[in-house]
């Protein structure tokens, strides 16, 4: 029977509380919507109004900030700050483009450099093929030459030449080929021979 007694005053407690709520507050927060309705139908800007009024009240005037010259000033001041950092970055950007633009088109020339290079390189590469070839050609006539009529040629061709020649020939030819030299030039060869193959 206690505990529905304390129910009860618990009850009642909750609901003078409703009554309140019920009876003052919600009424009251109707009246200002409607008054805010009224007002801003009327054209008039509650806000700003409650700025003016608070500057003027000194205690409400540091708990409503409002908007006075100075702040307008800071604004303006942050906002040209803000514009020409903006400008900076922005000029800061086209020229890491620009720079980024000009390496592409240095990255491409070195490119086609290369491939220019690499395509000289393959044609010099195929010459110099023919041209061993060419030599190995050149080399094996002269092998099969008789060693009477290679002599002469030989004599008559340019020292490096003759050299390049005779140091590729088989030894054997190389015997026959300096047999029919006169004594000086084939002198002259063999030492040329031994100087090149050291």
């Amino acid at each position: 029977m206690a505990k529905g007694l304390e129910q009860g005053k618990e009850g009642k407690s909750y609901n003078r509380f409703q009554s309140v709520l019920f009876i003052v507050f919600i009424p009251l927060l109707f009246a200002i919507t409607i008054g805010l309705v009224v007002m801003t139908v009327a054209g008039i800007n509650v806000f700003e109004k409650a700025q003016s009024i608070s500057s003027d009240i000194p205690l409400l005037s540091k708990v409503i900030p409002s908007d006075t010259k100075e702040n307008v000033d800071q604004l303006e001041d942050r906002l040209i700050s803000l514009q020409a950092s903006i400008e900076d970055k922005e000029a800061k950007i086209l020229q890491l483009q620009s720079e980024i633009d000009r390496k592409e088109t240095d990255n491409e020339q070195l490119q086609a450099t290369i491939e220019q290079q690499k395509n000289e390189l393959e044609e010099l590469r195929q010459i110099g093929e023919e041209n061993k070839r060419a030599f190995k050609e050149v080399v094996s006539t002269f092998e099969s030459m008789s060693a009477k009529s290679a002599a002469p040629v030989l004599m008559n061709m340019e020292d490096e030449d003759a050299i390049k020649i005779l140091s590729s020939i088989k030894p054997d030819t190389l015997g026959d080929i300096l047999e029919k030299m006169p004594p000086a030039d084939a002198a002259m060869y063999t030492e040329l021979l031994s100087t090149d193959e050291e």
